[in-house]
């Protein structure tokens, strides 16, 4: 560092990790046997989600400490895949300035937005050393690593959208289900306590309705019914099926999947919801579409903007392009690594370390870790008014 210059470290990164305990797990440092059933570590084939890439991109290393840790990102991958994945290197180097260069030796791999290959990349950094591995993005690959037994296998950090999560392969990014379950559980502390569950058929359907139901049990409220609805008619035929169903319903949540909630919006909205008793809780998917008139008056819990303010402005002056949530992901997910093995060690990624109840707050707000390997946010709570979310609570829930 050149006398006289502070290297700014932003306020959500102080190492605030409030640990009840800290103890060092230790890392294998025999064969693929300790690691990883050997009868498991071939990724099966056809899992290939790539479209034609452009050329793979060198393996990098960044920082000099003593923590080794793998990154797997997409950088040659097509379309938003690759822009992506070097959104996510650049924030992980803005990450390294800021806290990680003296304490992770980070290597970068190119996974070319393949999932395969992925997958392959992700079991050697498994068995060769790595203490965490951050990624990967494609979801094939996550689902699978998933699947893998190991009693020495070091952590995964999962950057995979719509990832579930699995025991010590732990999902980053908020997913639907959580959403859901915070903008739900944020009418439930306001009194309401009958709910109703539109969810879009599909392989999520049914964590859907565990995670919805299980947050809603916390306020006293109850989940009357789910009913999964197909996009091809726009869900009117589950809407006229709630009315023999349940009376009476205090909210219903709306759960899209990748389709625009619109259809199913306009077909409640024929029965009169949202209305003056009954309200209607959306997801951060909806945020991926063009805002609709049928959106207003709707609840979403989501992340919070303004909490990558810390890091915003200084990624913008270092790359000159604006900061997204794949930045914010990236960055924390290096700077928690960097946190911990400050604050534990190299060997301190234990499963007591990582699944700390309390948690950790970085630039997409306060979150944990659970056992299952999703992970839980504590967001804002907004109302759709007039095109824009305006901000109802400041967190739907606290750990």
């Amino acid at each position: 560092m050149e006398a006289g210059r502070q290297v700014h470290r932003p306020r959500t990164w102080k190492i605030a990790f409030a640990l009840a305990v800290m103890v060092s797990g230790c890392q294998s440092k025999g064969g693929v046997s300790e690691v990883l059933d050997p009868a498991a570590v071939t990724v099966p084939a056809g899992q290939n989600g790539a479209a034609v890439a452009g050329p793979a991109q060198a393996t990098q290393s960044l920082g000099t400490g003593s923590t080794k840790v793998t990154m797997l990102l997409p950088l040659s991958g097509p379309g938003t895949a690759g822009e992506n994945g070097r959104k996510m290197l650049d924030a992980a180097k803005l990450a390294m300035t800021d806290i990680g260069n003296g304490l992770l030796t980070l290597t970068v791999e190119d996974t070319k937005g393949d999932s395969a290959l992925a997958g392959k990349m992700a079991i050697t950094a498994i068995t060769t050393g790595s203490k965490v591995v951050i990624g990967p993005t494609e979801l094939p690959a996550a689902q699978h690593i998933a699947t893998l037994s190991g009693s020495k296998r070091p952590p995964v950090l999962a950057l995979a959208d719509n990832f579930a999560g699995g025991a010590g392969v732990y999902a980053v990014r908020l997913g639907e289900a959580d959403s859901a379950a915070a903008g739900a559980a944020g009418l439930a502390a306001k009194g309401s306590k009958k709910f109703v569950l539109f969810v879009a058929e599909g392989p999520n359907a049914g964590a859907m309705e565990k995670r919805v139901a299980n947050s809603l049990s916390i306020y006293g409220a109850t989940l009357a019914v789910t009913l999964p609805y197909s996009a091809g008619d726009g869900g009117a035929k589950a809407v006229d099926e709630m009315g023999s169903l349940v009376d009476n319903p205090d909210a219903v949540i709306v759960a899209s999947g990748n389709d625009s909630p619109s259809p199913i919006l306009a077909a409640l909205k024929s029965k009169g919801i949202p209305g003056k008793t009954i309200s209607v809780v959306g997801t951060n998917r909806w945020l991926e579409h063009p805002m609709d008139p049928l959106f207003g008056g709707a609840y979403i819990a989501t992340l919070d903007p303004s909490e990558t303010g810390p890091i915003a402005d200084r990624f913008r002056t270092a790359y000159n392009y604006p900061a997204d949530v794949n930045v914010a992901y990236a960055y924390d997910m290096v700077a928690l690594t960097a946190g911990i093995a400050s604050a534990v060690g190299p060997d301190g990624f234990s499963k007591k370390v990582l699944e700390n109840p309390n948690g950790f707050r970085g630039s997409t707000g306060l979150f944990r870790f659970r056992a299952d390997g999703s992970s839980e946010r504590s967001m804002p709570f907004y109302r759709i008014e007039k095109g824009a979310l305006k901000l109802v609570a400041k967190s739907t829930s606290g750990f």
